[in-house]
């Protein structure tokens, strides 16, 4: 007996992890960012020349770092430590030493308190770190929806998944296909209408998911994003549309719009605008999942949006479809 609760409960529990891990990612790759552009750490102009006299601005400290008093330059007037080389000593190669500070056990670098502000975080996001956190979230997203569905006796077709043509066929993969191009094409004019108001995406992370090798590419486009596919639309179509929808008797409609507001929080990394667009995305594939009741369609149309996006511009370099739009 199929014991619709329990996934529906698994589903939900994992829709929520998936959110968070989402939002991880989001910081890291806006930490990296900031740490390509130092003018975007708060508007603070760090290169900026001290305003007013030089011995204004060092009255105020009378000792060094060590507590040592504080000598004038007598070419500069600069009041410097007695004895620099405390406060970085240098190593074999002549460079700053790292120094550990007494209190926090942390260590300076000689370039300022714990290093260089703009050098982001200690873990980098690169489009093999970001392969490889898809190939593990995602891929558990399909094992633990899977398992669930056969331990809990979830049917197939509660998923959208049945031995009908329309459903599994050659007919559903054509649907899917015209369905993925219409929907990329809708997602393109989105995009050039909020560029031409001012309001474009943050395209950070299909930038740096871009590959540099054609292995990479091959990597992205038979494993990666069908992989993204296939886990979203099982998990936010199937597992919070179809399933409930089937064991309870909700309507789908009203499903869809809470799995497509889950769906735009978990691409908070494309920025606000993208978040709005993603959410009206999502609620387009649901609205295909419904009409046809097929899974394999908004899976296959789910792959062409993404296969799209990055072939044609981050593959081609094309920046924008409806250039023209976005110049106006």
């Amino acid at each position: 007996m199929a014991q619709w609760a329990l996934f529906t409960a698994v589903a939900g529990v994992l829709t929520v992890l998936l959110l968070v891990l989402a939002r991880q990612s989001q910081q890291l790759l806006e930490a990296q960012s900031t740490a390509a552009d130092p003018d975007a750490l708060g508007g603070d102009d760090r290169s900026a020349p001290a305003t007013g006299p030089v011995s204004e601005q060092f009255d105020e400290q009378p000792a060094g770092r060590s507590g040592e008093q504080v000598q004038p330059d007598t070419e500069s007037g600069i009041e410097s430590p007695s004895d620099a080389s405390q406060c970085f000593p240098e190593d074999d190669s002549g460079k700053p030493a790292a120094i550990v500070d007494s209190e926090s056990g942390r260590e300076q670098d000689g370039q300022g308190l714990y290093g260089d502000p703009t050098q982001g975080p200690d873990i980098e996001l690169t489009s093999t770190a970001l392969f490889a956190n898809v190939a593990v979230t995602q891929g558990l997203v399909i094992v633990v929806l899977v398992a669930a569905a056969w331990y809990f006796e979830i049917p197939a077709s509660g998923f959208g998944v049945s031995a009908d043509p329309t459903s599994t066929g050659v007919q559903a993969l054509g649907l899917g296909v015209v369905f993925g191009a219409v929907l990329w094409l809708g997602n393109e004019l989105s995009t050039a209408v909020a560029d031409a108001v001012g309001a474009s995406y943050d395209e950070a992370l299909r930038e740096t998911m871009a590959p540099a090798s054609t292995g990479g590419w091959l990597v992205l486009f038979l494993i990666v994003l069908p992989i993204i596919a296939i886990a979203e639309e099982l998990l936010f179509r199937g597992a919070l549309i179809g399933v409930p929808a089937a064991g309870f008797g909700v309507s789908p409609w009203l499903l869809a719009v809470v799995a497509s507001l889950a769906f735009a929080l978990g691409h908070g990394a494309q920025g606000r605008v993208g978040i709005v667009v993603t959410g009206v995305l999502g609620f387009a594939l649901a609205a295909g999942y419904i009409l046809s009741g097929s899974l394999l369609v908004v899976i296959v149309a789910h792959y062409l949006i993404n296969g799209l996006e990055f072939f044609v511009h981050e593959y081609l370099g094309v920046e924008a479809v409806f250039g023209g739009l976005a110049s106006s």
